[in-house]
């Protein structure tokens, strides 16, 4: 029988192969086929816990496997095979690299057991991620890749303060729900929604996941928030204040989405907007929100890879990613493929019947209203509504038609067929999910007993749409994309961060000058000194006066006088004096001759 291996480890060590391929079709070979192996490797697992290496009195767990896990494990694995086949024209090396560590890092986040283990994978992750951005090679990119970096780290350690604490208290690493209480806790849940985009700690997520290449911003859209909703559902089921978050999350984004310009950050804040459905289920508890949550997850990886994909293909096709700079210029005509299969991405975003996120968003929101919580749920229908008018109505309409521009059309045509097919792969499993969704309700966590084709859930849905699209056609102008700079929280760190940078350049940098210039001195003038240490007390009495002569004269307004002159000149001839043993020797020591004068000392006063 063939024994699975860990899926992080399957695609950490594709990683390693990829510069060894020495041809183009072998290296796209091993970027097609690692996911492909991982995929089979998941299906030969049976539940249970596996992989276990003792360390340091504890054991590590790199396979957790159950249904939740298998469920998030299952998604990568097919979300990471369409990526590739999205970049498999792409060159660099690199990218593939990090990519593939980024995807194994993320899948050992998934079955880590222990809080040690998760904390490696989950550093790993950071790491891998920042190059994904650092590749677009330019100065936005490597700006918002810093701050992605740095945050990330602060989050790491509060996740290894947090983890120390909890193991000193309990005496466990395992890695299972963690009751909220008390300092670790509480670090440990920071860590986690920093990575979760919650705000106000998401800024990172719409700043950096912009500036990341095309095909990089696919992969970080789909596992750095979803490992976070994973975690927040393995370790903080029903804790209440995940519950108002989230929905805070959920009417958040689309709130920023109105203001965006660019193609990529608008859709970066409705996944902010979209995993808040997924933290407000995780909060909410009770077997239907954990499923609803986890088949969100699921489906929203699909649909948010399918809408970067459309946005990255604009891109790549026309090197624009403003809506002023894309309205008008026809591209319906010159890719409509493109628009075609960004549309299923964005039905299924909305909600739309027969397509995936029908299916798990609904599920969320029955969820608050089982739960008797009005409130949440109004909120999760705002943020429904907003969804369908930015991502569905607003994104494209300003890229693909709009009024016509006094710049007139461009020579675009549609992407590479690579990209092409991984968007139509993609399409395809929102609606098979959309219209036969036993087949993700069969590997949730929990027994499914929802029905999402019930008459008044369809007619619902179907009203709200079209009156969320009646009302962008009345505000169609207003709703154009602007030339503008949104402030975020980001703001907050940015400022400040300027302010410390100018008191490390200057400030702090000019005492170390200080510190530095004096030590300098003391050393050349400890320097000279050694040359001829019987000198020293007449050095010290020289340099001593004419110290004293400067400050003196300084006080009272007068020049030098020559005294100081003559000093100096008596210094220096002092200082060019060499040590000669036969001329110094003496028939006593020096020393011995000190320690028998303090010996007399002592005897006379003591």
């Amino acid at each position: 029988m063939i024994k699975p291996l860990p899926p992080a480890a399957i695609f950490i060590l594709g990683a390693l192969l990829i510069p060894l391929a020495r041809t183009k079709r072998l290296k796209q070979l091993i970027l097609l086929l690692v996911p492909a192996v991982a995929f089979l490797d998941l299906l030969y697992m049976s539940h249970g816990i596996y992989w276990i290496y003792p360390f340091l009195g504890y054991e590590l767990v790199l396979g957790k496997v159950d249904k939740l896990s298998m469920c998030f494990g299952y998604i990568f694995v097919i979300v990471a095979f369409l990526g590739m086949i999205y970049a498999i024209h792409v060159k660099e090396d690199g990218q593939h690299i990090a990519t593939f560590f980024h995807i194994g890092s993320s899948l050992g986040v998934v079955f880590a057991g222990d809080l040690f283990t998760l904390l490696i994978f989950w550093e790993i992750m950071a790491v891998s991620g920042v190059f994904l951005i650092w590749y677009q090679r330019d100065k936005a990119a490597l700006d918002a890749g810093f701050r992605y970096i740095l945050v990330h780290l602060f989050g790491g350690s509060c996740l290894l303060a947090g983890i120390i604490i909890h193991v000193v208290n309990r005496g466990a690493i395992e890695f299972g729900p963690i009751e909220y209480e008390g300092l670790s806790s509480q670090l440990i849940l920071i860590a986690f929604i920093i990575n979760a985009a919650v705000p106000p700690l998401h800024a990172w997520l719409t700043d950096a996941y912009p500036e990341g290449t095309v095909t990089g911003s696919v992969f970080l859209t789909a596992f750095v928030t979803k490992s976070a909703v994973y975690v927040l559902a393995r370790a903080f089921p029903g804790v209440e204040l995940l519950m108002w978050l989230g929905a805070v999350m959920a009417v958040y984004g689309v709130v920023f989405a109105v203001l965006e310009n660019d193609i990529r950050r608008l859709l970066a804040y409705h996944i902010v907007s979209q995993v808040g459905y997924m933290v407000c289920g995780v909060g909410i508890g009770g077997e239907m929100a954990i499923d609803g949550a986890t088949a969100h997850a699921f489906c929203h990886i699909l649909y948010k890879a399918l809408l970067f994909m459309g946005a990255g293909a604009v891109i790549y096709t026309t090197g624009k990613k403003k809506l002023n700079q894309l309205e008008g210029i026809g591209l319906y005509k010159k890719m409509p493929i493109t628009l075609t299969l960004y549309m299923i991405g964005a039905f299924s975003i909305s909600g739309v019947p027969f397509f995936n996120g029908f299916i798990s968003k609904s599920m969320v929101v029955s969820a608050a209203a089982l739960k008797h919580e009005p409130v949440i749920e109004l909120m999760l229908y705002l943020a429904s509504i907003g969804t369908f008018l930015h991502t569905g109505l607003k994104l494209p309409y300003y890229t693909f038609f709009g009024r016509p521009s006094e710049k007139g059309e461009i020579e675009a045509k549609e992407p590479p067929f690579n990209m092409l097919l991984a968007m139509g792969l993609t399409s395809f499993l929102c609606i098979l999910i959309g219209c036969y969704p036993k087949i993700l309700y069969d590997i949730l966590p929990y027994p499914v007993d929802y029905h999402p084709y019930t008459p008044d859930h369809v007619i619902g849905a179907i009203q709200l749409l079209l009156l969320t699209g009646a009302a962008f056609w009345l505000y169609i102008d207003k709703l154009r994309g602007e030339p503008t700079i949104t402030l975020d929280t980001d703001w907050f760190y940015r400022k400040p961060a300027k302010a410390f940078l100018w008191l490390c350049d200057i400030p702090l940098n000019n005492f170390r000058l200080t510190v530095q210039d004096f030590l300098s001195k003391a050393v050349g003038f400890l320097t000279e000194l050694s040359k001829n240490p019987y000198t020293a007390p007449t050095v010290l009495v020289l340099s001593t006066q004419i110290s004293i002569t400067k400050a003196l004269n300084g006080l009272r307004g007068q020049p030098y006088p020559d005294k100081v002159v003559e000093l100096k000149k008596k210094l220096k001839g002092i200082n060019g004096i060499i040590y000669i043993e036969n001329r110094y020797k003496n028939p006593l020591a020096l020393n011995i001759s000190l320690v028998l004068i303090f010996l007399l000392l002592c005897t006379l006063f003591v």
